[in-house]
């Protein structure tokens, strides 16, 4: 495979990881657009022997940064355009109020927390590859992660009366 091929087919990830950051889908797309365009216009920096997903995510985090430090950006996300409310219904296991709580308990995180988060759990990038990524020494890419675990055990305990209260409401609403 080529590296442009490469890239192309790291696109989903790098979408998913700034939609997970913005929360925004249209500045989400123009990052993932900057990213592929820095990528493949600089593409003798990348080294072979190292993880191109990583390398991607590096470049989509610091053009992030970059422009809310312009302030191109706010980071608002309302409960009319919060990114949950579009989100497809999920099948199995997770309801979508789990998922819901979830995705809100994730954006009151802390940006670094989230990133953290988010390049682990999600994009399965090792403590290594996301050291590197957010060029923090390994031991803060593991303290951030326990303290994003612990904050989203608390937030989703938070939030666990609510959600009863809405199960309730709606299997009331269903058996009417």
């Amino acid at each position: 495979m080529s590296f442009e091929a490469d890239v192309v087919g790291l696109l989903p990830q790098l979408r998913r990881f700034a939609r997970a950051l913005t929360g925004d889908r249209a500045w989400a797309d123009d990052l993932v657009q900057d990213t592929a365009e820095r990528a493949l216009t600089r593409v003798r920096a990348f080294r072979p022997d190292s993880n191109l997903k990583a390398w991607l995510l590096t470049i989509l985090r610091h053009l992030y940064i970059d422009q809310l430090r312009r302030g191109r950006h706010e980071i608002v996300v309302d409960e009319e355009s919060a990114p949950w409310n579009t989100l497809e219904m999920p099948r199995g296991d997770v309801d979508s109020l789990t998922l819901r709580d979830v995705e809100r308990a994730l954006y009151r995180l802390p940006l670094e927390q989230r990133e953290v988060l988010l390049l682990v759990c999600v994009e399965e990038l090792s403590y290594q590859d996301v050291s590197s990524a957010l060029n923090v020494p390994m031991g803060t890419v593991m303290s951030r992660l326990s303290r994003a675990r612990e904050h989203m055990r608390t937030l989703l305990a938070e939030g666990t009366p609510q959600r009863l209260a809405s199960v309730k409401a709606m299997r009331g609403a269903d058996e009417r």
